[in-house]
């Protein structure tokens, strides 16, 4: 019999997940029709039944839905705790292969859960967002988008008041989103590309608050949008007039530059496929047997030309997300400088997306703080360089470059700042032991000469002690260079 959740084929091993709901369903379908027996669940895995049963019930009989779900009002007793996580899981592991009616069910499913405010709602639209894949313009990742703009803005008030990790997940996800969409002028996507500005516009001018909870990649993920009139009203405002955010706290671009960028919203432009993927690679795959893996990795997530904007949003996941073990690190386990590399390779021929990548790279680099920032976000470059030293020497060059160039431009007002950072990352990655001195750069032949020149004179600029705007105190940094050989 053809499955009511999932595109199935006929020789497929049943899903576990969807086993356990329509088993559920199964065995209380007669307590599911009205009239409704009043006597509530005897035992914990009554309970649990029950509550698969009325889930599956609603994603499959939508014409019950409304009845299914006053059923459940009447006999929960956890806050829909496991009700809401019994869908989280679904969708992670299930959301490509449902069904379209399975589909608009869980929206509505998804409203319905907002609506009574049910403990762990958080999640449910985070996991949502995740199966929006960068890149991609089919008809049902567009339509996904429209579903999710729609109901974020029809819950506006009531996600104000009790989710903000919601709405501020939702702003990195669709400004990130927007960054693709807008360089296509199909008009099949205008009226979605005008929902987009909307929405992440009126989060920035009426609750830039809660926007600059995100940290740095705020400004990152703006940077992609300054050519958007709506946007460029935005990045007057950010650069020449704080104030008119009316943000108390707030007083100058610097400020959300120093705050670090939780794991989780880099996580949120990784599809949970994906994710499970790449972290099999960085965990089971020793280095030098890692080709075929990444060949199928390319195929199955980036082979369409789209999606090239994916690398960025992997990079930044591989950097901030993924931290290994001592024991992982001490192995012969693919590292993940090494992945890196692999996709700053396959970038090359877009210099807009290789520039993007490169920023990702390197981006916690321009204002790395000890105190709240992890030595792990920062390794993997450094890495990189290093490794590519012997046998890609140009990659070396290529980063390097990038970074002294970044260093100087990235923001003019501020060079001084960025400059002091970065000379702390090195010193410190010294100090940590990463990489054991930057003779390793100073005394490398094959790196340029007016290269090494600007490196040298990066590492030896030193200036007394100074405040930034915030009034964090700026360290004089010492860092021994060794002259280089004649």
């Amino acid at each position: 019999m053809a499955s009511k959740l999932i595109h199935a084929t006929k020789f497929e091993a049943a899903n576990p997940l969807e086993v356990s709901l329509i088993e559920a369903f199964q065995s209380v379908e007669h307590q599911l029709r009205p009239p409704f027996p009043l006597k509530v669940a005897s035992s914990t895995s009554d309970y649990l039944d029950f509550n698969r049963a009325i889930l599956y019930g609603i994603l499959c009989e939508p014409h019950s839905a409304h009845i299914h779900m006053k059923h459940l009002y009447g006999k929960v007793t956890d806050g829909y705790n496991f009700f809401t996580t019994t869908i989280i899981n679904l969708v992670n592991d299930l959301y490509p292969r449902l069904l379209q009616s399975v589909k608009l069910q869980l929206l509505w499913i998804t409203n319905e859960m907002i609506h009574v405010s049910s403990i762990g709602i958080d999640g449910l639209p985070v996991a949502l967002m995740r199966q929006i894949i960068g890149g991609d313009l089919t008809e049902g990742n567009i339509w996904l988008c429209f579903e999710l703009l729609k109901l974020l803005m029809n819950k506006w008030d009531c996600l104000l008041d009790e989710n903000h990790f919601i709405l501020t997940s939702a702003l990195y996800t669709f400004l990130r989103l927007l960054a693709d969409h807008y360089r296509y002028n199909d008009p099949n996507l205008s009226v979605l590309k005008k929902m987009e500005i909307d929405f992440c516009v009126r989060m920035l001018n009426e609750q830039f608050g809660l926007c600059i909870t995100i940290g740095r990649d705020l400004i990152r993920l703006l940077q992609d949008l300054v050519h958007i009139p709506e946007f460029q009203l935005i990045w007057k405002s950010l650069i020449l007039n704080p104030s008119n955010f009316k943000v108390d706290t707030f007083s100058d671009i610097s400020q959300i530059y120093m705050k670090r960028t939780s794991s989780r919203y880099h996580l949120l432009r990784i599809p949970p496929e994906m994710e499970t993927n790449l972290r099999f690679l960085l965990t089971h795959v020793n280095l030098g047997s890692q080709n075929r893996y990444q060949a199928w990795f390319m195929r199955k997530f980036l082979s369409n030309p789209n999606r090239d904007s994916l690398v960025t949003d992997i990079i930044r996941f591989v950097c901030c997300g993924h931290h290994p073990t001592v024991e992982i690190i001490r192995s012969d386990i693919l590292p993940r400088w090494a992945i890196i590399g692999w996709l700053l390779k396959s970038c090359t021929k877009k210099y807009h997306v290789e520039a993007s990548a490169k920023l990702a790279l390197f981006y916690d680099w321009l204002f790395f703080d000890e105190r709240f920032d992890n030595i792990m976000n920062i390794e993997p470059a450094v890495l990189l360089m290093v490794n590519s030293i012997p046998q890609y020497i140009d990659m070396t060059n290529s980063l390097l470059e990038f970074l002294l160039l970044v260093v100087d431009n990235y923001d003019v007002e501020r060079s001084g700042l960025i400059r002091e950072r970065v000379t702390m990352v090195f010193n410190m990655l010294v100090a940590k032991g990463v990489i054991r001195s930057i003779d390793v750069f100073v005394r490398c032949d094959g790196l340029s000469p007016n290269l090494k020149e600007s490196f040298l004179k990066l590492l030896m600029r030193r200036k007394p002690q100074s405040v930034d705007n915030q009034g964090i105190s700026m360290p004089d940094l010492h860092l021994q260079v060794s002259p280089q050989r004649s």
